[in-house]
Parts: structure tokens; C-alpha cells; sequence
């Protein structure tokens, strides 16, 4: 039986601690030799609600995320990943990750921060790394960056 994972997928949002879950999965994908599948996804949910319009990938809610692909794919492959994919969804975080493109690329680990940008939704639902968890058919890493309090509040105000 074979232990390495093949396929992995990383989840990214511009947080401090999908940071953290890139860099562990760059070196988990070195060690094992993986390709490395990055994801981030623009959460619809409130977009169909208000406009009754789906964004299409070409909007411009996109551009943050396709930046920030770049430049992760960019750091990938410059640490020796060969292959690196990377993919920008629309729709919910937590399902698009662990059911859609989990399938898609034929994950054999997930991995993402344990605490994402979404304070609101974290509290109304739960976090997406918990329905990422609950939900996935392959194993899932959920990486912390240590005391997650101080992490948010330092990320929230690098932001402003």
C-alpha cells in the first residue's frame, strides 16, 4: 500500500492561516513528489441572494483571487513543484472544495487554514474547514498558525 499522496488540494483566501496551509502543502507535495491543485473560491451564497445573478468568473470579485493564485503558483513552482494547478470557483467555499474539485482533481489530501476571512460565516455555520472536514472523502489537514485570536486580529489589520 502506498502512503504518498499524488494529488493535493490547497485552499486559499488570503488569510494568515491559508498561508500557512499553502506553505505546508508546497513541502508535503515536495516530499511526496505531488501535484499541487490550488483553489479559491469567491462565496456566491450572498451574491444570488441580493442580485439574483451569479458572478461569472470574468467579473471583477475574481481579481483577488486570481492575483493571489498567481503569485502562490509562481512560489510553487520556484520551490520545485513541476506540476501546479490552479482553479478560481464561485459558489459555497466548503462544498466546492471537498465535493467538486476534490473529485475533479482526484484529491488524495485537502488542505487548508483552520480559520478562514469569513468571521460571520464561522459563527452562523461553523467554519468551512469544519464542513471540509465532515464532508471530504480524502484526508484533510487543517493548519493553524498558532494562537488563532492574535493571528485574525494582525490579519484584519494588515488588511486595513
Amino acid at each position: 500500500m502506498d502512503f504518498a499522496y499524488k494529488q493535493i488540494l490547497a485552499a486559499v483566501d488570503g488569510s494568515d492561516e491559508a498561508a500557512w496551509a499553502f506553505k505546508k502543502a508546497v513541502e508535503i507535495a515536495l516530499r511526496n513528489k505531488s501535484v499541487l491543485n490550488l483553489i479559491y473560491v469567491v462565496d456566491t451564497r450572498s451574491y444570488s441572494a441580493m442580485t439574483k445573478r451569479i458572478p461569472d468568473v470574468d467579473d471583477r470579485v475574481f481579481d483577488h483571487g486570481k492575483e493571489l493564485l498567481e503569485r502562490y503558483k509562481k512560489n510553487a513552482l520556484e520551490a520545485g513543484i513541476p506540476e501546479v494547478n490552479a482553479f478560481v470557483a464561485a459558489g459555497s467555499p466548503y462544498k466546492v472544495i471537498s465535493r467538486d474539485y476534490a473529485k475533479r482533481v482526484e484529491a488524495d489530501l485537502i488542505v487548508c487554514g483552520a480559520q478562514g476571512l469569513n468571521a460571520v460565516e464561522r459563527y452562523l455555520m461553523g467554519s468551512v474547514s469544519q464542513h471540509i472536514v465532515r464532508s471530504s472523502h480524502c484526508d484533510v489537514l487543517v493548519v493553524r498558525t498558532g494562537d488563532t485570536e492574535d493571528a485574525a486580529e494582525t490579519s484584519e489589520a494588515e488588511r486595513t
